[in-house]
């Protein structure tokens, strides 16, 4: 992140230090910047050109840098894990294989009489490169200590005569790594104080020095996020201009959606003067950019996730993706709910909740079920099966007549067809899903109600919400950062005959 920000802020160096010693130069101190960003705006029409291979990985690392920052600002459980290779797995037994055949060696080489101490040597120089990166700036005193006592070249020397104290070593390593870590790793370093054998203490050195490397980045990150929250809007902007300048072909995409959206509007507008007696039909329709790009952000909605999304949204595909997965399962529990209501609503209509029931029996039955491995038919079976307990066991609690074999069936039927290709019941529902997403888009940012809830999805009302909510918000900030991209498409798109101007580039869409 600090290697490509200097186009947003001469930032100061980030500082990582959870130490849990008194002395202050121990500590971590917090990210500080008096950076200034400056909002740029999309640059004016050229002629494609041919880009270079340095170009284009300079425009991958500002991709990456894009989305990284953006995952930290937006996503506040946003960390970085551990994780080791499986062991059951070929990279994991080779990696295990490798490292023992290392430690067996080293272990060989210190057995030795006189031992030999090169290799070992090597390993407390990477140990003295790495404690120094956990080091703030300033920190002078502790800087001086680590490079005197982990001198290589004086260990070397002492090496020559034999003379070599790797206790004492290792043991100031450990007290070192005691005052730097954060307190999660107090036990490790516990641990560490407990060993006696120098190549297992070594080994384990390393291990727990790698656990205080993503504590470091996690501290950074932790850090980080208040800064990318209040300059977000500009650090994204200005870097996809960058990967624009450098790549001009990285709104090919982007424009294919909105155009898509425009050809949608287009035909509406046409089949609605064709049935309007005495409409004029040589005149040109008139399009709203805003509302073109609201349909554009519906079709997110129902993207086919396994082809590409369009560039400015690409930092938020994963969460469009869960977006989009979780109203796939609302609207498969709404049409559940508004069939049994239409079809056993009379037998029901004394029982309290009843939808909060249904709802609590099909949520289980559909985790998972944007898994390639769901069996959706299968699911419906099962949900169709126990409504009709539920259904049966309510009524013989209150002295009414179960449901007969048939209209069982039929309520199991229905059921099971939600899955199928234009089933009218889903049909409904999706559209009514769809009423309410554009409503909620219509409404100003800053408005925080939501629009009323369309009839059949009462039952699905608090999570309704809770998934518009969110995705309003991404909404909302995209168009924050990308509206005058967005804002140059649709001008030369439904406007191609009007100049641009520098002011008019420069012109978000709200």
């Amino acid at each position: 992140l600090n290697d490509d920000q200097n186009s947003d802020s001469d930032s100061s160096r980030l500082s990582e230090s959870t130490a849990s010693s008194s002395d202050s130069e121990y500590s971590r101190q917090s990210f500080n910047s008096d950076s200034s960003s400056k909002p740029s705006s999309p640059a004016s029409a050229s002629p494609p050109k041919i880009i270079t291979f340095d170009e284009l990985m300079a425009a991958a690392r500002n991709l990456t840098d894009l989305t990284l920052a953006h995952e930290i600002a937006v996503n506040a459980n946003f960390c970085i894990k551990h994780e080791d290779l499986p062991q059951n797995s070929f990279a994991g037994t080779v990696k295990q294989i490798v490292h023992k055949a290392f430690w067996d060696h080293l272990e060989s080489e210190l057995n030795e009489d006189p031992p030999e101490y090169e290799h070992a040597i090597k390993l407390f120089e990477e140990i003295k490169e790495i404690l120094l990166s956990f080091l703030t700036p300033g920190a002078n005193r502790i800087q001086n200590q680590i490079c005197e006592v982990l001198d290589t070249d004086l260990i070397r020397q002492q090496a020559e005569h034999n003379a070599v104290d790797i206790h004492g070593l290792a043991n100031y390593i450990i007290n070192t790594m005691g005052k730097l870590c954060a307190p999660v790793r107090d036990n490790d370093i516990k641990q560490l104080k407990a060993t006696d054998n120098i190549v297992e203490l070594l080994r384990q050195i390393f291990r727990v020095l790698d656990l205080m490397k993503v504590d470091m980045a996690n501290y950074t990150i932790q850090n980080l996020r208040p800064y990318l929250q209040r300059n977000l809007v500009d650090y994204e902007r200005t870097k996809f201009q960058e990967i624009l300048e450098e790549t001009p072909s990285a709104l090919d995409l982007t424009t294919e959606w909105i155009k898509e959206s425009i050809e949608d509007e287009l035909s509406s507008v046409s089949d609605e003067s064709s049935s309007s007696p005495g409409a004029d039909s040589s005149s040109k329709p008139i399009i709203s950019p805003t509302l073109v790009l609201n349909n554009s952000y519906l079709k997110l909605l129902q993207w086919d996730y396994r082809k590409t999304i369009p560039e400015t949204l690409i930092t938020d595909e994963v969460r469009l993706q869960e977006l989009r997965e979780k109203l796939n399962q609302l609207k498969i529990i709404a049409c559940v709910c508004l069939i049994t209501n239409n079809m056993v609503g009379a037998a029901i209509v004394d029982v309290p909740d009843f939808a909060d029931q249904l709802k609590r029996i099909s949520v289980p039955l559909l985790e998972g079920m944007n898994k390639k491995t769901f069996d959706l038919k299968e699911a419906l079976n099962a949900i169709g099966v126990q409504i009709c307990s539920k259904v049966n066991r309510s009524l013989t609690e209150r002295g009414l007549p179960t449901l007969n074999e048939e209209m069982q069936s039929n309520l199991m039927g229905q059921i099971a067809h939600i899955v199928e290709e234009n089933n009218p019941v889903s049909s409904l529902i999706d559209k009514r899903i769809q009423f309410f997403m554009r409503s909620l888009l219509a409404l100003p940012s800053f408005q925080k109600c939501m629009p009323t809830m369309p009839g059949g999805l009462s039952v699905i009302q608090t999570e309704m919400e809770f998934v518009g909510s969110q995705y309003a918000s991404i909404v909302n900030f995209n168009k924050q950062v990308y509206g005058p991209f967005y804002a140059n498409i649709l001008r030369k798109l439904l406007f191609p005959e009007a100049p641009m101007g520098k002011a008019e580039t420069e012109t978000p869409i709200n």
